[in-house]
């Protein structure tokens, strides 16, 4: 083999390593599954060392999110100094007034370095609106999960200034606590006092948890790469870029079908983010409990997005007053809460506007206690369901429509050019697609026994036959793979 040879070979090897926007390190990818295939190969071998094995997977946590954002890596690396540092500043303050001024340099720093990195060209934009003379855009990049771990890290800040959380003393179990791969870049966000203990405690990984992590990895896989990718690339994206190339009926179908992909791409990514956690012997909380069954939007809160709405709840909509002080009190802090809430998902007003809409509707079944009275009849419980899961689908155009008027373009569509004798066209047209509708659909209203009897039978299963599922969930993934890679959609978050 001669030099030009060996020096083409070491640089797809240094290319393959390196950080690429437009193919960044995903649980879908062949990458991440040789990367994972090393780490768990040495992970083996540290797994009872507990300083060995903190480092050991910290790096590999660094190395994951250099991935998936390149050098903005040292951004979680200043984030867990600034922490760090005030949780031991604020631990040992003499005064209150001290430990307030420890509490405040962090908040400043994080919420600084989210709001510089996710919302500066949101300010300017919203400003320009009222200048003559508009400010220029700055290009600036937008790192992979900014916003997941600076909550987890001001969880951390907040719940050491109230008393209930001790700092941690060591460095590299606190990095470790940041940095953990699985879920840093898309959650679930996770709570220091629950993930801290974990991190010395005894590995204990028996058969019945490797299974459980297998069939959550399976699932979870099968979710996001099957079929949230498949009714996105081919039909989803189609009508929400242009809604009046298509009728009513399909607008419908297509919002539909938006519900099912954000659904079954972030529960996905949580399916696998917990079991590749559980192979490693940590727990990581669920994240996702069934929420289009919800019966109102109080329960789908309940449901969706766990680890967020009980962020916000604890860390924003108590601090505001929550239920203490008057009804309209706590209705304005219902709906401050929600717009903040909005806005943390996105540098947009329509960001804002669901957020706005779903903190309307909290509000006003506070105010006539509909859901107390919903979960008490079945009939009601049934018609909650349908009115939640429609309502939260006219959020969800906002959310995803690329503008306010893509979005009136598609309701209007909707209302005024229905045109349902299409319907039957549409579904022999994208048959495969519709296939993946009553899948998806099924296996989330499936009854919870059933859900839990096939995880059971899965972890239950030898490993052999364990090996066997996830070759055919990695075959089927590679029948479906669309051309180009379809990032999870709480990446840009």
């Amino acid at each position: 083999m001669d030099i030009a040879t060996l020096k083409n070979y070491f640089d797809q090897v240094v290319g393959l390593l390196s950080y690429d926007p437009e193919s960044p390190i995903l649980f879908n990818t062949g990458f991440f599954l040789w990367w994972f295939f090393v780490l768990m190969t040495f992970f083996v071998v540290v797994q009872k060392r507990n300083t060995a094995r903190i480092i050991y997977l910290t790096l590999f946590s660094l190395y994951f999110y250099y991935k998936s954002s390149g050098f903005y890596f040292v951004l979680l690396i200043i984030s867990t100094l600034v922490d760090y540092s005030a949780g031991i500043w604020m631990f040992n303050a003499k005064t209150k007034g001290m430990k307030r001024l420890f509490l405040m340099f962090s908040l400043v720093s994080n919420f600084g370095m989210l709001g510089y990195f996710k919302y500066t060209n949101f300010f300017i934009s919203s400003i320009n609106e009222f200048m003559a003379d508009p400010l220029a855009f700055h290009n600036i990049f937008l790192p992979a999960g900014i916003s997941f771990y600076t909550f987890q890290t001001l969880s951390y800040s907040i719940d050491v200034f109230r008393g209930e959380l001790k700092p941690v003393r060591n460095i590299l179990d606190f990095g470790f606590y940041v940095s953990f791969f699985p879920q840093l870049v898309a959650g679930p966000i996770v709570r220091a006092k629950d993930f801290i203990p974990q991190i010395r405690a005894p590995r204990i990984l028996d058969k019945k948890a490797i299974g459980l992590a297998v069939a959550l990895i399976a699932s979870g896989l099968i979710k996001k790469a099957v079929i949230s990718d498949y009714i996105s690339v081919n039909f989803v994206d189609r009508i929400f870029d242009e809604p009046l190339l298509y009728t009513g009926v399909e607008n419908l179908m297509g919002i539909y079908g938006y519900a099912l992909q954000i659904y079954c791409d972030f529960s996905g990514y949580s399916d696998v983010a917990i079991g590749i956690a559980l192979l490693m012997g940590f727990t990581l909380p669920w994240n996702f409990n069934y929420p289009y069954r919800a019966t109102s939007i109080t329960d789908f809160w309940r449901r969706w997005h766990i680890s967020l709405s009980s962020w916000l709840r604890d860390y924003l909509y108590i601090p505001l007053g929550g239920n203490k002080k008057g009804r309209v009190r706590q209705y304005v802090n219902l709906l401050l809460t929600m717009l903040l809430g909005g806005l943390w998902h996105g540098a947009s007003w329509k960001f804002v506007l669901w957020g706005g809409l779903h903190g309307a509707a909290l509000a006003i079944e506070k105010l006539t206690g509909s859901f107390k009275a919903v979960t008490k009849n079945i009939p009601l419980r049934i018609l909650g369901v349908l009115v939640t899961f429609h309502f939260v689908c006219l959020g969800w155009v906002y959310f995803r429509a690329d503008s306010f008027e893509k979005a009136i373009e598609m309701l209007n569509q909707v209302v005024y050019s229905f045109n349902g004798g299409v319907f039957m066209d549409m579904v022999l047209a994208y048959r495969e697609v519709f296939i993946l509708f009553v899948v998806g659909y099924m296996l989330h209203f499936v009854p919870r026994k059933l859900d839990n009897g096939a995880k059971s039978l899965i972890s239950n299963s030898p490993l052999v036959v364990q090996a066997l599922i996830l070759v055919a969930v990695i075959w089927l993934i590679i029948q479906t793979k669309s051309a180009g890679i379809v990032p999870y959609i709480y990446f840009q978050f």
